[in-house]
């Protein structure tokens, strides 16, 4: 069984056995080579491992003004376009957001999360300003049909958010039906691990990635099996669905997740060998 070593600690342990006297610089060097292969062996990167293991935690961003709407139902299935199949289960909740085209950005914004309050309108914003912390779910698609002031929020290149309404009513009246708000990114703050939901059938592997604490929008996928399957790296299906036609039946599966702040979060063998398609299993999340 392989295990995820902190490169820190990786090199503490080359210094304490290899280490060798200072005339004996050539088993010094081949300590640090030995060392070097250990990590690229095991699918990293030296220089990445390094920068990424120093990498604060996420802090989130300025804030920015943008508008928002709402819209009517209650839980369902409100994530087609990040690739979530019910972000009630999912343990989204209520509190989430479908981002217009300009935050969207193709699906790369999914997971990411957003503080926002309803500002510069007394009449429909709350008293005292609350704000509300929501995950972008879905995409809020363009209405050519209608003006961009007048209908069509969320043509480009306008910065909107569509939240459902029992949380769009916590910062402003329903009535007011569109406000003004000032937004930034902020850390998502999730229970548990990072989820790893795989569908498909064995040519054609998809895995939904959720729950994803820190950043919350991942940019890289990679999964490695515990016989043949090396590290492969996934391509993005589509939100948070990534997919690979390389051999994972029948092995336990290693995810490695990276996030658009670079870290990365390795999850070692959360699929055992006999793991079914429809299956869900937890990780290691970002904190």
């Amino acid at each position: 069984m392989a295990y995820e070593v902190p490169l820190q600690a990786l090199l503490g342990l080359v210094t304490l056995i290899f280490l060798p006297p200072v005339a004996d610089v050539v088993h010094a060097s081949t300590a640090w080579r030995l060392a070097t292969k250990l990590l690229e062996d095991d699918g990293h990167d030296i220089h990445t491992v390094a920068r990424t293991h120093n990498r604060p935690r996420f802090g989130g961003g300025p804030w920015k003004h943008a508008h928002a709407t709402f819209y009517e139902g209650g839980p369902g299935t409100f994530g087609g376009a990040c690739g979530y199949e019910d972000v009630i289960k999912e343990g989204y909740g209520l509190d989430t957001a479908a981002l217009s085209e300009a935050l969207f950005n193709k699906g790369l914004s999914c997971g990411a999360c957003y503080e926002i309050k309803c500002v510069d309108n007394p009449q429909w914003c709350k008293p005292g300003q609350p704000t509300l912390a929501v995950t972008a779910t879905n995409n809020c698609p363009p209405n050519w049909n209608q003006p961009s002031d007048n209908g069509g929020w969320c043509n480009p290149p306008r910065e909107h958010f569509d939240i459902a309404k029992p949380s769009f009513i916590k910062i402003a009246e329903y009535k007011a039906g569109i406000v003004p708000v000032m937004y930034r990114r902020v850390p998502c703050l999730k229970k548990g691990g990072i989820k790893f939901t795989i569908t498909g059938n064995p040519y054609f592997n998809q895995v939904l990635v959720w729950n994803v604490g820190g950043a919350g929008d991942v940019t890289g996928m990679q999964v490695k099996g515990s016989k043949k399957l090396k590290w492969t790296t996934m391509k993005r299906l589509w939100g948070q669905k990534w997919e690979t036609d390389a051999k994972m039946v029948g092995e336990s599966l290693t995810f490695r997740v990276r996030a658009s702040d670079g870290r990365y979060s390795t999850s070692w063998h959360v699929a055992p060998s006999n793991w079914q398609f429809g299956q869900t299993f937890e990780g290691k999340n970002f904190r």
